[in-house]
């Protein structure tokens, strides 16, 4: 049985190997499944321990993990690979009923000054009901936010 503690959203986690260092912060995850569908030998919601960076190369990893649009996922190189590169350009992406992805040098910062994250890719709420305000933890689903216009696409 793994000690993995991946369903309190207060732990972080590493998974390493020589290549590579993976660190997940599940706080931030809203479960898009692009990990998943990028590199399901890597990222497997029912395995124990759900990451396995032994099971791709370190470039298809960062590649994966690239793809995560909150930055719950992020990587280190360890082999002398590229790190992820900052954008020159911040941009925010308005997802149809749902989160705003915000691309760029990105630091969020408290009333107080306090930083409370800085990175390159993040998932912010805009329903209003998130408990982890200001990032989104889905509860746009759970109260039916809607952006759109009946007929339009939605959240994919």
């Amino acid at each position: 049985m793994s000690t993995e503690k991946r369903h309190r959203s207060d732990v972080q986690r590493e998974y390493r190997n020589e290549q590579i260092v993976v660190h997940w912060e599940p706080r931030y995850c809203i479960h898009t499944g692009n990990c998943i569908r990028h590199v399901p030998e890597v990222f497997n919601p029912d395995a124990h321990p759900w990451v396995a960076v032994d099971s791709a190369t370190a470039d298809q990893i960062a590649e994966a993990v690239m793809k995560c649009p909150t930055g719950a996922l992020s990587f280190e190189r360890l082999d002398g690979g590229e790190q992820e590169p900052h954008p020159e350009e911040t941009t925010i992406t308005e997802r149809p009923n749902g989160p705003l992805y915000v691309r760029g040098h990105v630091r969020i910062t408290a009333a107080d000054g306090t930083i409370i994250r800085e990175a390159t890719r993040v998932a912010l709420c805009r329903c209003g009901q998130s408990e982890n305000k200001p990032f989104c933890d889905l509860s746009h689903r759970k109260i039916g936010f809607r952006t759109s216009e009946a007929g339009e696409p939605s959240e994919r």
